[in-house]
């Protein structure tokens, strides 16, 4: 399989709670890939919790940070990266994430609430009806994540590994698709 992405990065898009990193880190030993993931590089730069950097940076430097650890890291080669949930939000993040192939894990609403019910680390979620932050939040970018070259659905029943696994097992459509359109 890592033959046929051809050294290309794995981005994985998607809302807090959706999988990112654990599906990620499965992801990168089945492909011989480094995992990275840009949350955990942004905290160790920063030495602050993103709930820190939001207190003290608001969104918008914390979006900052964010988009320019994702310039730095898709410099780099056979890496699967677990980005945060609002790295879709800016336009210039798209250009480096089109370096690589994009893969939404969409998740429902209720799923990621249950996930996310006891995390009290994640500042976009310090609201008082949590669930229906989370709701508008998936509204709003939806239309962005849709932009990935792959759609995951995830449903709650499935583990982490038959995510990675359904990953794995669609990298060759979007891969011929892709090849297919430079050819012509």
């Amino acid at each position: 399989m890592s033959s046929l992405l051809q050294g290309v990065n794995l981005y994985l898009i998607g809302m807090m709670g959706a999988g990112k990193t654990t599906v990620g880190h499965i992801l990168a030993k089945q492909l011989g890939y480094m995992f990275v993931d840009t949350d955990d590089i942004i905290t160790q730069a920063a030495k602050k919790s993103i709930s820190e950097i939001f207190a003290a940076e608001g969104e918008e430097g914390f979006r900052q940070i964010e988009s320019d650890v994702l310039a730095q890291v898709c410099a780099h080669t056979k890496l699967t990266v677990a980005t945060g949930g609002g790295i879709v939000l800016r336009r210039e993040n798209w250009s480096y994430l089109h370096h690589g192939l994009i893969v939404w894990l969409d998740v429902p609403v209720d799923l990621l609430y249950a996930r996310l019910a006891e995390d009290t680390t994640r500042p976009l979620l310090q609201d008082p009806d949590p669930q229906g932050k989370l709701r508008s939040l998936l509204e709003a970018r939806t239309p962005l994540y849709s932009q990935a070259d792959l759609r995951i659905p995830v449903t709650a029943e499935e583990t982490p590994a038959q995510i990675a696994d359904k990953v794995i097992q669609a990298i060759p459509s979007v891969l011929k698709k892709q090849q297919t359109e430079e050819n012509n």
